[in-house]
């Protein structure tokens, strides 16, 4: 049987409602829940530091200024979950589903986004210094004022998302896309962008891109979009 006031309790196969979470975060411990469920359970405020969640469904959850540094999340599903106001300081985050999640104003120093999924996030107005993306989804999310400066990105998928005013100096595209992304006032000098599909972008914003690599072929891409045929 589960220990709720052990030191490192372990919960799994529960439903659990704020009244549960309370208990152990009053405590000088941290839990590890796994395959448990918090669909639309208010945790706003709560702190959570340094739990574990593995596999857990987190649907329309209410992390509102929670304490969440370095917690640890493994293929949790989150779809509409809300970190508004809080801090994700260190956390990493792996294989999970946050789409259409909200971030706006969460601290997100040096935490890690790796294999996820956050279509349509807002992280609007995030602390995100030393924030780590690696093979997520980042469709119709908005990041506006983000710095990827020097960073590699490996197989980010920024479709469609809003990138006004980023920072991507000396950031190296490695499998990406920025298709039909919304770069207006993005700082690409020194970017590597060969590894990135650029389709959708308008001529119009060639300019952003002065200072960059690009190929060839994203070169006839952009011309093309003025109905010239590159030979």
């Amino acid at each position: 049987m589960d220990d709720l006031f052990s030191d490192r309790a372990i919960l799994r196969d529960r439903t659990l409602a704020r009244a549960d979470v309370e208990r152990l975060a009053g405590a000088d411990s941290f839990a590890h829940v796994i395959d448990c469920d918090f669909k639309d359970a208010d945790l706003s405020g709560l702190d959570m530091s340094r739990w574990m969640f593995d596999r857990c469904q987190m649907r329309s959850a209410d992390f509102t200024g929670a304490k969440l540094e370095a917690t640890q999340w493994r293929s949790c599903r989150g779809g509409f979950a809300n970190f508004t106001a809080a801090d994700l300081s260190e956390a990493q985050i792996v294989s999970c589903d946050f789409n259409n999640s909200a971030w706006r104003r969460a601290r997100l120093s040096a935490a890690q986004f790796d294999r996820c999924k956050l279509t349509g996030a807002d992280l609007t107005d995030a602390a995100a210094m030393d924030l780590c993306f690696t093979e997520t989804l980042l469709i119709n999310a908005r990041l506006p004022g983000f710095s990827f400066h020097k960073q590699m990105l490996s197989a980010i998928d920024f479709g469609q998302a809003d990138l006004r005013k980023c920072d991507f100096r000396g950031t190296t595209f490695d499998g990406c896309s920025l298709r039909d992304a919304n770069v207006a006032g993005c700082r690409f000098d020194g970017a590597d962008l060969r590894g990135a599909d650029l389709g959708g972008i308008r001529l119009v914003d060639a300019g952003l891109f002065r200072g960059a690599t690009i190929s060839r072929q994203q070169a006839g891409q952009l011309l093309g979009e003025l109905g010239l045929n590159v030979r």
